[in-house]
């Protein structure tokens, strides 16, 4: 299978965890994309989304999905996304669409958290790639200089700014051995929002797409 046909075969594996009378949340991304595609199929056992992005949130409603607010819905019990990268732990580094700091807000309020991905994502230690650090924009250089002493090497996304109005740092050349300690060091930086390290929260499941079907795996 392609990268493209596996990310499809798990999004679509997703499914399953889908009940009657729910509200999801779903994620942002190329393979989110894939499960909101497939989500033509079950919409009629859905109440509505939360959707994690504004784009997101576009691609919900030319389906005729309902889109709510998290506010108006309170917990919801389950929230589909994808991920930059992962671990066999189902430690995950996500954001690289920038869409991090909702990812993170709506996955912390949904009982379960179900990860897609393609089999190229699966790592063994996460920080191949470079991880996204929401940060407000005053306090940009600020927490450049903070990155750097913590050993990365941060670059702005120019020309990008995330639906919350802040701009994105990525992180290069970390390795992240423990995940948990590093998402709460950056965390605790003035000037923060988030960062793209979803350990502390990590997903419940995660379903890769390989060349031989999707692998399902559970902490």
């Amino acid at each position: 299978m392609t990268r493209e046909t596996q990310k499809q075969a798990a999004a679509e594996a997703a499914l399953d965890y889908i009940d009657w009378d729910m509200v999801i949340g779903v994620g942002t991304g190329s393979t989110a994309n894939y499960f909101i595609d497939a989500l033509k199929k079950v919409k009629n056992k859905l109440d509505g989304a939360v959707a994690s992005s504004v784009a997101t949130a576009e691609r919900l409603r030319k389906l005729n999905i309902p889109v709510l607010e998290l506010s108006d819905t309170g917990d919801l019990p389950l929230y589909v996304d994808g991920a930059d990268e992962a671990t066999r732990h189902l430690h995950l580094i996500k954001g690289g669409g920038g869409a991090l700091t909702r990812e993170k807000i709506v996955a912390a309020a949904s009982a379960k958290f179900v990860c897609i991905a393609d089999d190229s994502k699966l790592v063994d230690v996460l920080g191949a790639f470079p991880l996204p650090v929401e940060v407000i924009p005053m306090a940009r250089s600020f927490v450049g200089r903070q990155l750097v002493r913590l050993g990365g090497q941060p670059e702005l996304r120019v020309g990008f700014t995330t639906d919350n109005g802040n701009v994105i740092l990525d992180v290069h050349n970390l390795e992240i051995l423990n995940p948990i300690e590093l998402e709460e060091t950056l965390n605790h930086l003035a000037g923060v929002v988030t960062n793209g390290i979803f350990a502390r929260r990590p997903a419940d499941v995660l379903l890769v797409g390989t060349e031989t079907g999707v692998e399902e795996m559970t902490t």
